[in-house]
């Protein structure tokens, strides 16, 4: 089914930056597959039935958004053929809209056949190889001989690094959020609980602010340990909660401490150095700044604290991704280039920055705050409870 649509409506992302990123690689045709930019692309559309369980038989759900620079009536979308249940709910803003795709190889022939439509076959096609399946590059590549593909996963990221208002805004709330969970399930747990049944009630306090839960690390006593598991929290013992949940496909991911009793001055020593590193990293997010001055102010406390040789720092960029651009490191966890590092900071980024030591005595000791870059500084969201939070009151 074709749905042709007005053409009135202007894209829900700056469209002028996306033409100027794909001009300077020559790319004629966009074809963004990956959950993340589909949705950004769409404005924030995702077809709730195949969300999070996306099998369809044999295949998958893959939807595909079609973007040709500086021609926004040729763009299009390829859906499921039963997605008309999520489109009339949510129109889009695209002009054409198909609902046809039962599997892979089914939207990428449906993806093909508008390409041609639009004399594209043979163009300079950009795609995202880590989110196009084998089967389905096969078919484009066999529909469109003539065609070249490239990858334009980087300049998507790009396009994403700075938020608009309304996502800035959804940022805010999923953070407020994520951080009034963890402080529900501090007053909730106590001696005795496993780690997995906090992270259970972590889960279901974030539900309940509306969120989706993505994940719980979690580490109690002097284990170093994160995985949910048959640990149980200690008299005494600290509860370290890093928890990732998204509001809208927007992921807020932050780190708070609890401890089953009250906590001694050398428990508020140590999370008073953690808390040095972080707020030396906050008065480094400024618009304007290069980068990766971030990590040089750091490492100058760091070198000054006693027990800075155990501490880990590192600051990435965050939204529909946990890890996206602004990229300022390339040895973090997980790897990856630091494109970023020698470029400005910009208002308007999202960056979670992180700090922690794993102690032999006291256990696994960590803060992660998140900050809007501003022209006047970094505006922390979600920034309750960043000291020893008592367990079960």
């Amino acid at each position: 089914m074709n749905l042709e649509r007005s053409t009135k409506q202007r894209a829900p992302f700056d469209a002028g930056r996306l033409d100027a990123l794909l001009r300077a690689r020559d790319v004629a045709a966009l074809l963004a597959t990956s959950p993340h930019n589909v949705r950004y692309l769409l404005g924030g559309y995702r077809f709730f039935l195949y969300d999070r369980l996306d099998p369809i038989g044999p295949s998958r759900y893959l939807p595909v958004v079609g973007y040709v620079p500086e021609r926004l009536g040729d763009a299009f979308y390829v859906g499921a053929g039963n997605e008309a249940w999520g489109t009339d709910a949510q129109p889009l803003w695209v002009p054409s809209v198909e609902h046809r795709s039962w599997g892979t190889t089914d939207a990428a022939l449906a993806a093909a056949e508008a390409l041609r439509a639009r004399g594209l076959e043979r163009a300079t096609i950009g795609v995202e190889p880590a989110y196009v399946p084998a089967d389905a590059m096969a078919v484009l590549t066999r529909e469109l001989p003539s065609a070249s593909f490239v990858d334009v996963g980087p300049d998507l990221d790009e396009l994403r690094a700075v938020k608009s208002a309304a996502e800035l805004e959804i940022l805010r709330g999923a953070s407020r959020a994520v951080v009034e969970a963890m402080l529900a399930t501090f007053a909730a747990v106590d001696v005795g609980m496993s780690t997995r049944e906090v992270a259970e009630r972590l889960r279901q306090e974030e539900t309940l602010r509306g969120l989706t839960f993505a994940y719980c690390l979690v580490a109690t006593g002097r284990s170093h340990a994160r995985a949910p598991s048959d640990r149980r929290i200690e008299p005494g013992g600290v509860l370290s909660l890093d928890s990732g949940a998204d509001r809208l496909g927007y992921t807020a991911d932050l780190t708070r401490m609890g401890i089953a009793g009250e906590p001694s001055a050398r428990h508020r020593e140590l999370l008073a150095e953690v808390d040095a590193v972080q707020q030396a990293a906050r008065a480094a997010v400024i618009a304007g700044r290069r980068g990766g001055d971030l990590f040089d102010a750091v490492g100058e406390v760091i070198g000054e604290l006693p027990d800075g040789p155990r501490m880990s720092f590192l600051a990435h960029g965050t939204g529909l991704l946990t890890h996206e651009a602004p990229r300022l490191t390339d040895t973090g966890s997980p790897p990856y280039p630091a494109t970023h590092r020698d470029r400005d900071l910009v208002a308007g980024m999202v960056l979670s920055i992180e700090t922690h030591v794993a102690d032999p005595a006291l256990g696994f000791v960590k803060l992660e705050d998140t900050l809007i870059v501003t022209e006047d500084g970094g505006e922390p969201v979600g920034d309750a409870g960043r000291g020893w939070n008592p367990l079960g009151r």
